[in-house]
C-alpha cells in the first residue's frame, strides 16, 4: 500500500487481511520507499495514490511496469478519474477506484485486479459511453503532459508554486515553467480560470 496517510493505509491494511488469510502486507508512504520496498521482494498487488509528497505517480507506475511487471497495480486516488483513470490504464495500472467509492466497490476493485482483470468505475463507463455517442468536444486537460497534470492538481488544490516545487521536488523556476506552459494549452491567464474550467470538465 503506497500511501502518505496513515489512516488510509491502515484502513486498506486491515481490509485485505480481511479479505485475503493470510495475508502479508507492506506500506509506503511516498515514491521512494516505495522503490526501496519494491526492491525487496515481489508483490501480488500494489495498492497506490496518485498525489503524494515528492513523488512522480506516472514515473513510479512506469517503474512498476518495467521492473514488476507481474505487480497488479490498483489506483486508489480522491484525483479526477475522468483525468487520471485513462492515463494510469494505458501506463500499465489494472484498475482506479476513487476513494469515495463504497466499501463493497473497493472490494470488488481489489478482487477483480486480484484476478488479474480490469477495473473501471460504472461512472467511468457512463463517461466513455457518453464522450462517445455524443462526440463531446476533447477534454483539453488530456493534452496536459503528466507532469503538468499533477502540477495543474496542486493548484486547483490551493498550493503555490514554492510548495508544488517542494513537494515534487523540483526548481520553483522548473514549476513556473510547468504552469506557463498549461495555461497556454488550456487556454487560461489565471488559477481562477483553470478552476472555472475545470469545474466545466469535473476534474
Amino acid at each position: 500500500m503506497i500511501d502518505d496517510h496513515v489512516v488510509v493505509r491502515s484502513g486498506i491494511k486491515i481490509l485485505l487481511s480481511e479479505l485475503f488469510k493470510p495475508c502479508e502486507i507492506f506500506e509506503a508512504a511516498d515514491g521512494v520507499s516505495a522503490v526501496e520496498q519494491l526492491k525487496l521482494r515481489p508483490y501480488d498487488l500494489v495498492i497506490m495514490d496518485v498525489q503524494m509528497p515528492s513523488t512522480d505517480a506516472f514515473g513510479l507506475m512506469e517503474y512498476m511496469r518495467v521492473s514488476h511487471p507481474d505487480a497488479k497495480v490498483l489506483i486508489f486516488s480522491m484525483s479526477a478519474e475522468n483525468i487520471y483513470a485513462k492515463r494510469f490504464l494505458k501506463a500499465g495500472a489494472k484498475g482506479f477506484v476513487s476513494k469515495q467509492s463504497s466499501l463493497d466497490e473497493i472490494k470488488k476493485a481489489i478482487t477483480l485486479v486480484l484476478n488479474n482483470k480490469r477495473y473501471v468505475s460504472d461512472n467511468m463507463i457512463d463517461i466513455l459511453a457518453e464522450g462517445s455517442a455524443a462526440g463531446i468536444a476533447k477534454n483539453p486537460f488530456q493534452s496536459l503532459s503528466a507532469r503538468e497534470l499533477e502540477i495543474t492538481s496542486l493548484l486547483l488544490s490551493g498550493h503555490t508554486l514554492s510548495e508544488i516545487a517542494r513537494s515534487l521536488n523540483i526548481q520553483v523556476s522548473t514549476a513556473g515553467t510547468h504552469k506557463s506552459r498549461l495555461f497556454d494549452k488550456l487556454g487560461v491567464t489565471n488559477v481562477l480560470e483553470l478552476k472555472e474550467l475545470a469545474d466545466v470538465y469535473k476534474l
